[in-house]
């Protein structure tokens, strides 16, 4: 048995522990018990936490969504200008994809999108990075279409991310984020 931590503190160590196990069974395939065995707690103090295991799943996508968007806030909170911030925040996702192949799989993986409420979670993450992109985009456009391209951006993330998560490879965060962000900053002085 583990020993007695602060509530937060248990918490947090229980999601860190779920994200281990939901990466390795999927949604379907863990459960509570899993989760409890690899966090050395009970299932009623797992339960104590979480009412349910969906309920631990959708918390567990929300802090794994919080940990991205904040990282990506924190390495661009310094930028002089719109390259370096758009530089600055493809490297914080991609080191972010790296570091955590379990967190990427866990928000964009197939599992997520074939369940309505866990694919509203992720909507709201990718809303949130839309939101936080959109005012970075430092030109002349409606609104609406500053949006759009927020997604675009948003998009051309996740999607090389899912390849190179795919090909299972060590990849060198930096060197992906040059590459993406000098074909994102390209497209954004086009226009």
């Amino acid at each position: 048995m583990s020993q007695r931590l602060p509530a937060n503190a248990r918490r947090e160590q229980i999601l860190d522990v779920a994200l281990d196990v939901f990466a390795a069974a999927g949604f379907h395939g863990a459960s509570m018990n899993d989760v409890a065995e690899a966090a050395g707690v009970t299932k009623p103090v797992l339960y104590q936490h979480f009412d349910s295991k969906r309920e631990l799943y959708l918390a567990l996508l929300d802090e794994v969504g919080s940990r991205l968007l904040e990282a990506i806030a924190k390495a661009t909170a310094e930028a002089t200008d719109g390259k370096s911030q758009t530089e600055l925040g493809f490297r914080a996702y991609f080191r972010w994809v790296s570091d955590d192949h379990d967190a990427f799989k866990l928000l964009f993986g197939p599992g997520t999108s074939s369940d309505a409420e866990f694919a509203e979670a992720i909507a709201r993450v990718t809303s949130e990075a839309a939101n936080a992109t959109a005012p970075l985009i430092a030109v002349d456009i409606d609104e609406s279409h500053r949006r759009t391209l927020a997604y675009a951006l948003v998009g051309l993330a996740e999607g090389a991310s899912r390849r190179l998560v795919e090909l299972g490879d060590e990849f060198d965060p930096d060197e992906i984020a040059r590459e993406v962000s000098a074909l994102a900053w390209a497209g954004l002085r086009a226009l």
